[in-house]
């Protein structure tokens, strides 16, 4: 029947029922007056009522029906699919709706709304207001079933969701696209999921940093010390239900549940507040312990290789400190004491004796230090060159040499043949690499911030020596790496290693001068981060020549360099009651400006209170940030929240496409985190 005869039908049917029910209604009316003494005004009223209220029915039958209409149900009932297809999906267990190519829902069964257990039609509605998906998302999965989590669609009963995956099939109608959406319950494997994730057996392994070092003070009581840390691991473990094992005279092994790690990080590993507290014998020095964590999934030999990278990183910061690697990096937590100086050098001797075999099996070497170098670093890539003619390998050294900070090392070299044809920049560095050149790069350890990283890149061996405490992964496994942050300097270090491999009296004077200078920028003339070893390497260098005064010129400055510095300090503002910040916007002299940086924020703690000093520049597009402290307040960890890194007293942040002002909120913030960290 045609839907112009449907819709006359319709009309007709429904005025021949209206006036039926009119008579029927009068006609009662009539036999209710006849026999009973109702009076007549009555009765109509009755006969009435009943009219108006079978009108109101049909209006409501009609209404329900134009409802139905506007979600397409009958369009979707005569024409997706059969009767018999309707009856099945409507029954069917698994909610499904069915959508039209703008994603308004226009069908959808019953167990739709029972699993979200709403109150309320979805007809009309949008399927990115019920569920956290598109149509265009779910289509596009392909094969792949796409998870989806639902919003409140109506009257929520109860507020605990499930997790449903999506599966979106195509189909047409009259021209028109629909799409058939089917919903499958994950509930109970996601909690299967979640269960076997927090039941994942975690291993710790926990070293204690300066055992032997609390030995040469209280050698017979040192089981004790180790005793006394196992004893608090323990309890601490006991607390999850974890155990803890020696294996070896200073190291554990925890083992441990994952789903207590949010516990231990909540509490910020509180363990290394407590091993802190113990002090051996009558020393001062306190022990401390270093904690590697790796939260990965693989073999059990991938996450054993995971966890001591983890103990190796905390080692390479300092110790003092809990550190967990997983998939997305690392995480730090601890390293509020200074690191202790060691006093024995038989690791530097080892070290030095790997040196000098790679050197002597290398094709040649390439030397660099950090961009932007100083006399530490220039001193130390003269110490490497002085090994490598030791060992008879050619040797060139990679640096700008138009960087001002290191013009008087230049000068003082320049009429000496045996430093001609030596320094290269790094596009010439680039035709120098053969299958066994040796790279070796000086006072840094973040590949991105040495001087040529596309070398260090591309050949084979790499060395890395530096003094700064470890900030990221390496992208290559370099075939040494000594890190060493509790040592003033790298010039300290090399230092250490030419005493061993040269004769006495062969240094020359002048690279003593410089490996001296080195140690004179870092140290603050030897008033910060000195120790036995450091005066012991300067008492050597003093030995081969190196004369203090000497060192000591090489820091005179330049007038502009002084007027530079003077503005740092004009424009200082205090944060925290202790913490000193300057500013200095003035980049017409960027590698000057970035120095003046340093020295003014080395200056700035000579003020009374200040217990930390930041000093922002700007070079360019990039804000520089040089940063300071009186060893209480651990700088490194502040700048490391914005992308930096350094020492605990020393560190220093490049942020490139920044202004003064962002740089400057963001370091404030980074304050106010460290603070509430430490609190």
């Amino acid at each position: 029947m045609p839907d112009k005869d449907k819709k006359r039908f319709s009309v007709s049917t429904t005025a021949i029922i209206s006036g039926a029910l009119g008579v029927i209604a009068l006609a009662v009316s009539v036999i209710i007056m006849a026999n009973s003494n109702i009076e007549p005004t009555t009765v109509l009223y009755w006969a009435l009522g009943i009219y108006i209220f079978t009108l109101a029915l049909i209006a409501a039958i009609s209404l329900v029906r134009k409802r139905m209409k506007t979600g397409d149900f009958t369009e979707i009932k005569g024409s997706i699919f059969g009767t018999l297809s309707l009856d099945f999906i409507q029954k069917l267990y698994m909610p499904v709706l069915i959508c039209d190519d703008k994603g308004k829902i226009v069908w959808y069964n019953t167990a739709l709304s029972a699993n979200f257990k709403t109150k309320g039609v979805l007809y009309g509605k949008y399927l990115d207001s019920i569920c956290n998906a598109t149509v265009e998302r779910i289509m596009s999965g392909g094969e792949e079933k796409v998870e989806v989590s639902f919003i409140s669609a109506g009257e929520v009963v109860e507020d605990d969701t499930p997790v449903f995956v999506a599966k979106g099939y195509q189909t047409a109608s009259r021209g028109k696209t629909y799409y058939i959406t089917i919903f499958e319950n994950i509930t109970e494997e996601k909690k299967l999921e979640k269960r076997l994730e927090d039941e994942d057996t975690l291993i710790a392994y926990a070293m204690i940093d300066n055992l032997d070092e609390l030995m040469q003070y209280v050698q017979e009581l040192y089981s004790t010390a180790a005793s006394d840390v196992g004893a608090i691991l323990r309890r601490h473990m006991e607390k999850i239900g974890g155990v803890v094992r020696d294996y070896g005279h200073n190291k554990f092994m925890c083992v441990f549940a994952k789903e207590h790690l949010a516990e231990l990080t909540r509490e910020r590993f509180s363990m290394l507040d407590d091993i802190r507290e113990i002090h051996v014998g009558d020393t001062t020095l306190p022990v401390t312990i270093s904690m590697g964590i790796a939260v990965i999934s693989g073999t059990l030999y991938e996450k054993e290789r995971a966890t001591q990278a983890a103990l190796d990183m905390a080692l390479q910061r300092g110790g003092d400190q809990v550190v967990i690697k997983s998939l997305e990096g690392y995480e730090y937590y601890g390293g509020k004491t200074k690191t202790v100086q060691k006093r024995t050098k038989v690791r530097a001797r080892v070290i030095a004796n790997e040196l000098l075999m790679l050197l002597s099996s290398a094709e040649n070497v390439l030397i660099m230090g950090h961009k932007f170098p100083d006399f530490d670093a220039f001193a130390s890539c003269i110490a490497i060159l002085r090994l490598a003619r030791f060992c008879g390998v050619e040797a060139l050294i990679i640096t700008d040499k138009s960087t001002k900070a290191i013009a008087p090392c230049f000068k003082r070299i320049e009429n000496m043949p045996e430093y001609e044809n030596v320094f290269i920049d790094k596009t010439e560095a680039q035709d120098m690499i053969r299958s066994g050149t040796l790279a070796v790069v000086v006072d840094v350890n973040n590949v991105d911030f040495c001087e040529a990283p596309d070398v260090v890149n591309t050949v084979r061996d790499v060395v890395i020596i530096d003094h700064h405490r470890k900030t990221a992964e390496f992208t290559m496994k370099p075939k040494i790496v000594y890190i060493e942050p509790s040592a003033s300097s790298v010039s300290e270090l090399l230092s250490e290693f030419l005493e061993q491999v040269l004769l006495p009296g062969t240094l020359p004077k002048v690279e003593a001068d410089f490996l001296l200078a080195g140690m004179l920028l870092d140290t603050k003339m030897f008033t910060r981060n000195t120790g036995v070893r450091t005066f012991s390497s300067a008492m050597y260098l003093r030995g081969e020549g190196a004369n203090p005064s000497d060192a000591q010129a090489f820091f005179k400055m330049e007038i502009e360099d002084f007027l530079s510095e003077a503005s740092f300090e004009s424009n200082v503002v205090i944060y925290k009651s202790v913490m000193a910040i300057a500013l200095n916007e003035d980049d017409e002299n960027p590698s000057a400006v970035r120095i003046n940086a340093a020295h003014a924020a080395d200056r700035l703690l000579n003020v009374e209170g200040v217990m930390a000093a930041f000093a922002l520049c700007r070079i360019g597009d990039t804000v520089h940030i040089s940063a300071r402290s009186q060893s209480t307040i651990n700088v490194q960890l502040i700048l490391e929240k914005m992308g930096g890194g350094g020492h605990f007293d020393s560190a220093a942040v490049q942020m490139k496409s920044s202004t003064v002002a962002s740089a400057l909120t963001s370091l404030r913030a980074a304050i106010d985190e460290y603070l509430a960290e430490n609190a």
